[in-house]
């Protein structure tokens, strides 16, 4: 089993949203970055671990634990245009952008970069070694593959949470 981390901001889904669905899941819509959207069509697998990230607000950081509870599917946001993420290229026959289900499992203390940068266990994580914006962070860590996320998977039990 591989951790993804995956953000979301607030506004649009947060955990607590996550927790309230019907099913405590939902969709991850609006991915709108290919090798995100690359990585839940090829690497993504029911089951995997989600570290779900609040990005783009006062406080950023892993919020909670949630699961991959699909396998990929068209992001039905593309082919509506009242949607801010409509894309006029896609069609239902040939749909450009994909997303996968996420479940929650548990809400969790908010755990910001500086909380992961300050343990040595997870020096090796490439985007703790970047010293640029949180959020610049957080985008070359959902983009980066591989290695990255196998490293991951000690995140939870480091951090003292668990799902």
């Amino acid at each position: 089993m591989r951790y993804w981390l995956m953000k979301s901001e607030p506004e649009e889904c947060s955990i607590d949203d996550l927790a309230k669905m019907p099913e405590r899941r939902v969709p991850w819509f609006g991915v709108r970055n290919y090798q995100a959207r690359n990585f839940m069509t090829r690497d993504m697998a029911i089951g995997d671990g989600v570290l779900f990230y609040h990005s783009s607000c006062p406080q950023p950081g892993i919020a909670g634990l949630a699961r991959v509870a699909s396998a990929a599917h068209p992001d039905e946001t593309q082919f509506d245009p009242q949607s801010p993420y409509f894309d006029p290229k896609a069609s239902r026959q040939k749909p450009r952008w994909y997303n996968v289900d996420v479940a929650f499992v548990a809400k969790t203390p908010l755990v910001g970069l500086a909380a992961l940068r300050a343990r040595s266990e997870l020096a090796g994580m490439r985007v703790l070694a970047y010293h640029g914006d949180p959020e610049t962070d957080i985008d070359a860590l959902a983009a980066a593959g591989g290695e990255l996320f196998d490293d991951m998977r000690k995140v939870p039990a480091l951090l003292g949470i668990s799902g």
